[in-house]
C-alpha cells in the first residue's frame, strides 16, 4: 500500500511538473516576442539613424534577434535567439512570428561588444523558403550587406538594395547597418513547439498564419504597420 501510494505521489509530481515547464516555456517565448518589439520601438524612435521606410514596405520578411551575445571571447562566436515575420505580398500583412536561432562567427568581435540587437529585412522570398529547410546559411544560400540609413539614395544604397538581406545592429544606444561575413539562422523547434504546439509547422506559421496571437503578438503587429504605414 506504501509502495503504490508512493508510486501516485511521483506520478501526480511528474504530471504537474510537466505541465508547469510547458507553461513556463510558452511565456518565455511570449516574452522574447515582447523584447522584440522593443527593439523595433527603440529603432523607430532615433531621430538621425533609422531604417528608410521604403525598405520596410519593399521587404518580405523581418527577423530580430535581441540581445546576440558573444559566448566565446577568443573564437569570437555569437548566439542569439529571436523572431521572423513574413509580409504576404496579396494582402500586404506580416504573418505570426516563428522562432529562430542565430549563431555567427564574426558580428561581436567586430563591433567590440558584448551584446547587439540584430535586424535583418529579407528582401526576396528567397532566404525565407531556404528558412523552412534545415537551415540557413548566410553569405552562401543568401547576400547579405550592411543596410542603408535614413535618407541615403546614394549609388552605394542602391548597389545594397540588390541584396536579398540588410542587416542592422543596435548596440549601446547606437544604430547603424552591419556587415556579416558568415551566420546560420534555422528553426528553434523547441520554442516553436513550446508556443504554438507540435502541430504547427514554421511554413504554417510564415505562410499559413495559423497559430493563436497573444497580446505581444498584436502589440508587435501594430508596431510593424505603425513603421510601414
Amino acid at each position: 500500500m506504501k509502495r503504490g501510494l508512493q508510486l501516485l505521489t511521483i506520478f501526480v509530481t511528474m504530471i504537474f511538473s510537466s505541465a508547469y515547464g510547458a507553461d513556463s516555456a510558452f511565456v518565455d517565448a511570449d516574452n522574447e516576442i515582447a523584447r522584440c518589439d522593443k527593439v523595433l520601438r527603440d529603432i523607430s524612435s532615433m531621430p538621425d539613424k533609422y531604417v528608410p521606410k521604403e525598405l520596410f514596405q519593399k521587404a518580405r520578411g523581418l527577423a530580430i534577434f535581441p540581445g546576440v551575445l558573444n559566448i566565446g571571447a577568443l573564437l569570437g562566436i555569437e548566439l542569439g535567439k529571436g523572431i521572423i515575420l513574413r509580409r504576404d505580398q496579396e494582402t500586404l500583412r506580416w504573418s505570426n512570428p516563428a522562432f529562430f536561432i542565430f549563431r555567427s562567427g564574426s558580428i561581436g568581435l567586430q563591433l567590440g561588444a558584448q551584446s547587439i540587437d540584430l535586424i535583418l529585412l529579407f528582401m526576396d522570398e528567397i532566404g525565407l523558403q531556404r528558412l523552412l529547410e534545415e537551415k540557413l546559411i548566410l553569405g552562401a544560400d543568401v547576400s547579405v550587406s550592411a543596410g542603408p540609413l535614413g535618407r541615403d539614395t546614394s549609388v552605394d544604397t542602391n548597389l545594397r538594395l540588390k541584396s536579398q538581406i540588410l542587416s542592422y545592429s543596435k548596440t549601446k544606444g547606437l544604430f547603424a547597418g552591419l556587415s556579416i561575413n558568415s551566420g546560420v539562422i534555422q528553426p528553434d523547434r523547441n520554442t516553436n513547439e513550446a508556443f504554438y504546439g507540435t502541430d504547427v509547422s514554421v511554413q504554417d506559421v510564415l505562410y499559413e498564419n495559423k497559430g493563436t496571437q497573444t497580446d505581444n503578438i498584436r502589440t508587435l503587429l501594430e508596431t510593424i504597420n505603425s513603421i510601414t504605414r
